[in-house]
């Protein structure tokens, strides 16, 4: 195999499996404890379709994963810590990309195949890959977002920067009126 090969096949990690179809699957996590019943609570709400793509069977039943389309969504509850957001890694980026799709704020890396976004302020990750053929790749986070607030709880440390309205303090909730931290 070249370095070439070998690099790329790095940088797919252990998110990524291929079916029997020559899809891409995801490489299901073992979540414990809250994390497993969270995941799977979870997997119940996941919608049938992401945009147009329909959900597809894996070869490997589990309730931590789930795959929809070609090209590719992907899903995985219950991951690690990505490596930029974790401040004893070599990786850690403070300054990492993210974005918030209806109240869920997501980690965004970009890969050589699309993104991969992570949730971040919740007790359980949660990994979603999509495939660049289906830019703007952030778009299919909006039919994941409600299920993800429903059923991953927000990490306690992130409940105070929200309000009770689900606006963030120092935001516009809808009312035309910013709020202050705290209130």
């Amino acid at each position: 195999m070249t370095a070439a090969a070998l690099s790329l096949l790095a940088m797919a990690g252990p998110a990524a499996c291929t079916s029997s179809s020559g899809l891409p699957e995801p490489e299901p996590p073992a979540p414990e404890g809250e994390a497993a019943r969270a995941c799977r609570s979870l997997y119940a709400a996941l919608p049938e379709h992401i945009e147009d793509q329909p959900r597809r069977p894996l070869s490997e039943e589990t309730e931590y994963a789930a795959a929809w389309g070609d090209p590719s969504i992907t899903l995985r509850c219950g991951t690690g810590r990505p490596a930029v957001l974790d401040p004893a890694g070599g990786e850690y980026n403070p300054a990492a990309d993210a974005v918030v799709v209806n109240d869920v704020a997501w980690l965004a890396e970009e890969r050589p195949d699309g993104y991969r976004f992570t949730t971040t302020e919740r007790t359980v990750w949660v990994e979603v890959t999509v495939a660049r053929e289906l830019a703007p790749e952030v778009s299919v986070l909006v039919d994941l977002a409600a299920p993800v607030a429903e059923h991953i709880p927000l990490d306690p440390l992130w409940e105070s920067y929200y309000d009770d309205d689900g606006a963030q303090d120092g935001a516009d909730a809808g009312d035309g009126r910013r709020h202050a931290p705290g209130g």
